[in-house]
């Protein structure tokens, strides 16, 4: 696969946004999966608001894509946004988000649209 070349101003707002552990918890959440704002809630025990002025950063960005099922709002990692293959590299050097979607779905939490 080949590497996309970025400019320097690209890679300090991509690092800025994920300088932060909440919203780089949010992009690890998305890297196998898409969630729901009420599940980062859960996951991040943080308020509603205080999440989705999270994730506003991040769609604003382009870093994230957003997608109504339902009633729900639902996001997803944008892999062709233009530093996609450096959020890739910086998620490989993290713990994995798996078990903490896991523990989601043990306890019901987990929301289906399909």
């Amino acid at each position: 696969m080949e590497k996309t070349e970025i400019n320097v101003e690209q890679v300090a707002i991509a690092l800025k946004l994920l300088g932060d552990k909440s919203r780089l918890t949010i992009v690890g959440l998305l890297k196998d999966n898409e969630c729901c704002v009420c599940e980062f809630v859960e996951v991040l025990q943080m308020s509603q608001p205080a999440v989705s002025q999270h994730l506003r950063k991040l769609r604003d960005a382009g870093m994230i894509k957003e997608q109504r099922k339902g009633q729900w709002m639902f996001y997803k990692l944008n892999t062709e946004h233009e530093a996609f293959d450096l959020i890739s590299e910086i998620l490989q050097h993290m713990p994995d988000q798996k078990e903490k979607i896991a523990t989601l779905e043990k306890a019901g939490k987990r929301i289906q649209c399909d």
